[in-house]
């Protein structure tokens, strides 16, 4: 497994091939991404921490859970073909996770096969790359990056005011009730200026 860390996007690429894994690395590097590569589907989960958080605790990662915590995935790109777990296979199992499944994934292959394409998108996958995938093909995926970081800052801050949403609204509310009151409290200004030339004009009265 190799880790470069230069950019705030940091990319997971999944190959069995060494020479693609390479391929695919010296492409992501060159748009200034972060990188780290891995051989299998397996290890990809590992490094995701996909046991840690959906399975039993037995199945501890390989990576040091220190690693997981602090380098972030804004994306997945795997191969489609790959012995034990298949890119797809792999697509499916982050799609299922809670924890996961906001991480974009792209799939690449070597084999145009628009069934298998198919698949891949009903799925979840953001793009289908034909292999060699060349730096016009690692060109789309910062979009997608993009979109999926924006997502998460989104979701925390929508999650802070629901879970504080009825205290808020029931403090609102008084709140309002002041500005609602603002009126009144000009009616009592009124009142109070009524109140207080009465007098002079009762005392110029009596005089």
């Amino acid at each position: 497994m190799a880790i470069s860390t230069e950019s705030e996007f940091h990319v997971l690429a999944v190959d069995d091939s060494i020479i693609d894994r390479k391929l695919i690395e010296r492409l992501l590097k060159t748009s200034s991404y972060q990188v780290t590569t891995v051989d299998s589907g397996s290890k990809a989960l590992q490094f995701l921490g996909f046991h840690e958080d959906e399975e039993s605790n037995q199945n501890r990662p390989s990576v040091s859970p220190m690693i997981h915590r602090e380098v972030q995935v804004n994306l997945i790109i795997t191969d489609y073909c790959m012995p034990g777990m298949t890119g797809y296979d792999l697509l499916k199992k982050i799609k299922e996770s809670s924890s996961l499944r906001n991480i974009p994934v792209v799939i690449m292959s070597s084999e145009n096969v628009p069934s298998r394409i198919n698949r891949c998108l009903e799925e979840g996958a953001e793009e289908f790359f034909l292999k060699p995938v060349r730096l016009s093909d690692v060109n789309k995926l910062k979009p997608h990056m993009m979109k999926a970081k924006a997502k998460d800052h989104q979701e925390p801050a929508k999650q802070g005011p629901e879970g504080s949403e009825t205290p808020e609204i029931q403090s609102v509310q008084p709140q309002q009730t002041p500005a609602q009151s603002s009126n009144k409290r000009k009616a009592m200004e009124e009142g109070i200026s009524q109140e207080r030339t009465r007098p002079r004009y009762s005392g110029l009265a009596v005089i």
